[in-house]
């Protein structure tokens, strides 16, 4: 597995584990798939099949495949996590918990590189603003919130 179906795998577990999608979570993840290269049809044809799989199968899987990333993306995989979760301004405690307990307990790696990470993304996101994203990833049905 790499890094873009790893992401992938963990913005399908983030977007869930409130056990609510908003709008936000959906635009933010198109920007993530604009910015880290991932097609737009491998991403949707991934978020239907992950549907299809128990959540806690998923979960173990990316897991052990993030662990093998180098800890640059790693971290970049948990900052994206990050900004997703704030998508709406606030951050559900499960997704909290989701977010540390792979962060910390699983990875060891230190907040404050996340953060700095995040802050980042938070800028290239900004800054890319003014460029039109695709709309065709709002008609997916995992898209739709309440969807599970």
């Amino acid at each position: 597995m790499n890094f873009k179906s790893i992401i992938t795998q963990l913005y399908f577990l983030l977007i869930y584990s409130d056990g609510k999608v908003n709008q936000g979570e959906i635009s933010l993840g198109k920007k993530m798939i604009q910015s880290e290269g991932i097609s737009e049809v491998e991403f949707s044809l991934q978020m239907e099949a992950l549907k299809t799989k128990d959540t806690a199968q998923i979960y173990k899987e990316s897991l052990a495949e993030l662990k093998r990333l180098k800890k640059e993306q790693q971290i970049r995989c948990i900052a994206w996590l990050c900004v997703l979760a704030n998508s709406d301004g606030f951050m559900d405690r499960a997704e909290w918990q989701f977010i540390y307990k792979i962060y910390h307990k699983e990875l060891h790696l230190e907040l404050d590189i996340i953060m700095e990470s995040q802050k980042e993304l938070n800028k290239k996101i900004t800054l890319n603003n003014s460029v039109p994203v695709p709309t065709t990833l709002l008609d997916q049905p995992w898209s739709r919130a309440g969807n599970r």
